[in-house]
């Protein structure tokens, strides 16, 4: 009786949820930061990565970006005052889908997963070969994504988003 009640209590615990994907990483490294402007300012918020049938989507807060060096590294809270998005589409993406002023209808999304928690960090230094130009290092930490339904992704691995450029 021991040995079934034991066995009951196994196959409980083995089918619970526990509400979190497992999808080891979210790999974007091999892609660039794309934006809709020509050129990328210090007014510029939206920034995006695509990966085929996927996109990482970057809304950072107002007046983050700044062409000057940074003492310090800039931090900027998910969610809040900075946002982060990642969207799984039906079909290939391309940029025109988050520049148009009225997106395309296909392909359609998938699911998509918000940030919650996390930080946005920001490092800025002066191009050395031409000064008018700054670099700005954009870091992912501690972000954890969420979907409408309340599942996670978990186990998740986005650190360097990348780096962009702006000019005086």
């Amino acid at each position: 009786m021991k040995r079934v009640l034991l066995i009951f209590i196994l196959c409980f615990f083995n089918a619970c949820d526990d509400g979190d994907l497992v999808i080891e990483t979210i790999d974007f490294n091999d892609t660039s930061i794309t934006f809709c402007e020509s050129t990328t300012t210090i007014n510029s918020t939206l920034f995006f990565k695509l990966n085929t049938t996927d996109a990482l989507i970057l809304e950072l807060q107002s007046d983050v970006l700044k062409n000057e060096v940074s003492a310090d590294t800039i931090k900027s809270a998910i969610p809040g005052q900075s946002q982060l998005v990642y969207r799984t589409f039906s079909e290939d993406i391309s940029k025109n889908y988050f520049c148009d002023a009225v997106p395309p209808i296909s392909p359609t999304v998938v699911e998509e997963f918000e940030g919650e928690g996390g930080e946005v960090f920001i490092t800025t230094v002066q191009s050395e070969s031409d000064t008018t130009v700054y670099e700005h290092k954009i870091e992912l930490s501690g972000v954890s994504l969420v979907n409408s339904e309340g599942l996670r992704i978990s186990d998740l691995t986005i650190n360097d988003f990348g780096t962009i450029t702006t000019q005086e």
